[in-house]
């Protein structure tokens, strides 16, 4: 026995290191929260500025197409100058973008016109066409922006945004194209004139955070869009950080300028230490966007969460000085140091991944598993397309979507990115494929200006008992290999009817059976006589004993048949092909349990045999113990009503790759799985009761799988062994 003194002085050291201990580990634990909290917000910011890039080229294609469109119309007029006026009143008139348009001639073209001719049409304050001869004494166009550079390059130029004051008088930006004579040379410039207010508008419209902002930048640096009117075309991102002598928002500035992507950390005027996220324009434009974020409220909840755990943990290093004051080397004192490092852990969980490509490319798709194979194709007919497909695996079941949009081009490849991502976001959480669709069919019709719809089909796949469920909306029905068209109900397309109940469908596949999904690209592949391929010949032709060998196969056969007549739609093929494999169990072992948590500790001593007997470490068998006790627990106080008598049968099955408990109880519908997971950002107080359990299942199991077969809840846990 240690005398006083030394045991007193053991006490404090142990209880100093512990605390050192707890500090290095919230450290560690603040930074990769942070580091997660950050990834999710470049994320969100990387998004934005997508959708908004898209939104912006959507105006400026719409602006040159129209241009371009026209421009036949000047080389017809050449030998009648004054017909020209009706070139650019057409086209002001019939395009509302465009709020003012000119043909500026080169130097005496028109000899009789004298030096400058520019006949030029603009839109007015209340909707009048006015005509006027744009080149003036005091406005010599031939040294403009607008007018120089097509001249010198033969392209399509957008100019630096300016204030017209010789026509719109307007802020705005000016498209121009040259326009060659029949003999190639370049006698004009054909322009279209945009007005810049729609653009701080659709800028200014969305927001990440409540003190965050967006912002706009030519290629000269000049602030086009931000929330402050008063910068707007007055200041350039230069000229607002000069006074801060700050070289990282110099090189962001310059980066931008440069028409680079990234992001940085800057700190303000007033000392705030701000996110900057930006991007170019994709175009010939030469803008940059950014989204600028303010650092302190994007990890308020973080510090306030540190704050609140700081305090626990100090009320808990003095409860455990006194529990080592008294009772040294004891057995209880080792167990309340380990149940509260457990719940430090669980409440500092943090965990967001987000994809970082719109569709899944990488094949085999699932190289760590045998009892699934997928592999699909994407040909779109233009540069971008509508069709989608995508699939994931979540809780032993298998995702998988496929779909087309009505229309082509830039917008249906817009509406094809928001389906995906709702796809994504709603079977986050949600197993049921009616349930899916109907929340992507909600959101799409909320907004939906141009009326456009999607076909759609969804397909969740529960890889270990082979049961497929699925709803179609509107899309062509799927084929098995071998068998023919899986039996769908057609339903609406996405988009049409907000309140549409859309019909969920189920079968099970058999092993080796092997699905094709295909858009209408495929069965509406024309031929050069004009012939369609068909949805009877897809499902002649389709064959092979893989995913890639059908998808091949099919492809063949379509060129083939379509020979050198060109693609008038997306070509998508999605096939997957289920195997499971069957394993010789080495262990086995039942334990059953009535509906009553006080006997859980049976349970924990039945778990930690089963761990024992396969050598697994302690602190897997801990972290094992306390999923299956979850698990049991959930199934014991929801499946069964209060005051109604039960039974829960835990199955306990291993082999040398996997360990697996099978909970299985005869009470009413209850899928865990559905649950949302404990808001872990949330102090406990404050956190509604319910999700931790779910949380802590999938924290520390490899996988869980709920089904109802047979009147029966089957609620499966998996762990993977390490060897």
């Amino acid at each position: 026995m240690w005398p006083k003194t030394q045991r007193t002085q053991l006490s404090v050291a142990f209880i100093v290191i512990a605390a050192l201990l707890i500090e290095a580990t919230t450290i560690v634990q603040y930074h990769y929260a942070r580091a997660g909290i950050r990834d999710e917000v470049q994320h969100r910011a990387e998004t934005e500025l997508q959708l908004k890039n898209l939104e912006i080229q959507k105006v400026m294609t719409a602006v040159e197409v129209a241009v371009s469109s026209m421009d036949w119309m000047v080389l017809q007029r050449l030998q009648q100058p004054d017909s020209i006026y009706m070139v650019t009143q057409n086209l002001v008139r019939d395009n509302q973008l465009i709020m003012g348009s000119a043909v500026a001639f080169v130097p005496y073209y028109f000899k009789s016109k004298g030096r400058q001719y520019s006949p030029y049409t603009y839109l007015t304050a209340d909707k009048r066409l006015v005509s006027k001869q744009l080149g003036t004494d005091t406005y010599d166009y031939h040294h403009m922006e607008w007018y120089t550079a097509p001249m010198k390059t033969g392209k399509g130029h957008w100019s630096e945004p300016y204030y017209d004051d010789g026509g719109g008088e307007e802020l705005m930006s000016t498209y121009s194209v040259p326009v060659r004579d029949n003999s190639g040379n370049m006698v004009a410039v054909f322009t279209a004139d945009v007005s810049l207010r729609w653009l701080s508008e659709l800028i200014n419209s969305r927001h990440l955070y409540p003190s965050s902002f967006n912002l706009m930048v030519s290629r000269a640096g000049r602030i086009m869009a931000c929330p402050v009117e008063s910068l707007v075309m007055k200041r350039t991102i230069q000229e607002m950080s000069s006074n801060r002598h700050d070289t990282v928002s110099d090189y962001i500035n310059q980066q931008m300028m440069a028409g680079q992507r990234g992001h940085g950390e800057i700190f303000d005027d007033r000392g705030d230490r701000r996110l900057v996220f930006y991007a170019p324009l994709e175009g010939s434009t030469g803008w940059s966007m950014a989204v600028v974020c303010k650092s302190d409220e994007i990890y308020k909840e973080l510090r306030d969460i540190s704050m609140y755990l700081s305090l626990l943990m100090l009320g808990g290093l003095l409860l455990m000085g006194y529990i080592v004051w008294r009772t040294i080397g004891s057995a209880r004192w080792m167990k309340a140091v380990r149940n509260r490092q457990v719940a430090m852990e669980s409440e500092l969980s943090v965990a967001s991944k987000i994809q970082m490509s719109l569709l899944p490319k990488t094949f085999p798709a699932f190289p760590e598993r045998s009892d699934v194979d997928i592999y699909a194709s994407l040909v779109p007919a233009k540069e971008v397309g509508g069709d989608l497909y995508d699939y994931f695996i979540r809780d032993e079941k298998l995702f998988f979507c496929i779909g087309d949009v009505s229309g082509k081009g830039v917008p249906a490849s817009i509406v094809m990115s928001i389906a995906r991502t709702l796809f994504r976001n709603a079977s986050a959480h949600e197993s049921k494929p009616s349930r899916i669709v109907a929340s992507i069919n909600e959101t799409l019709c909320a907004d939906n200006p141009d009326d456009m719809f999607v076909t759609f089909f969804v397909g969740v796949l529960d890889l270990p008992t082979g049961r497929l469920r699925y709803c179609n909306a509107g899309h062509d029905a799927p084929v098995i290999v071998g068998q023919g068209p899986l039996p769908c109900n057609s339903n609406l397309p996405l988009g049409t009817a907000p309140d549409f109940a859309f019909v969920q469908q189920e079968t099970t596949l058999a092993p080796g059976t092997t699905l094709f999904l295909y858009t209408d690209g495929v069965s509406e592949a024309q031929n050069a006589a004009g012939q369609l391929f068909g949805k009877a010949r897809v499902r002649s032709t389709v064959s092979g004993s893989t995913p890639r060998q059908v998808i091949d196969g099919m492809t063949q056969a379509l060129h083939r048949f379509a020979g050198h007549a060109p693609q008038n739609d997306d070509i998508t093929m999605l096939s997957l092909h289920y195997a499971p494999q069957q394993h010789s169990e080495q262990l086995t072992r039942t334990i059953n349990l009535p509906n009553d948590v006080l006997t859980t500790p049976q349970l924990s001593v039945f778990v930690e045999e089963v761990c024992a007997e396969l050598h697994l470490p302690d602190s897997d068998t801990m972290h094992i113990s306390l999923a299956v006790e979850e698990a049991v627990v959930n199934a014991m106080s929801y499946a069964y009503p209060k005051g109604t008598t039960g039974v829960v049968q835990i199955d306990a099955l291993a082999n040398e790759q996997r360990l697996k408990f099978v909970i299985t109880d005869e009470g009413l519908p209850f899928d865990p799985t559905e649950r949302p997971g404990a808001d872990t950002t949330l102090r406990v107080e404050d956190r509604p009761i319910g999700g931790l359990g779910i949380h802590l299942v999938r924290h520390y199991m490899d996988s869980i799988n709920y089904e109802r077969i047979d009147g029966r809840n089957v609620l499966t846990l998996r762990k993977k062994i390490k060897h």
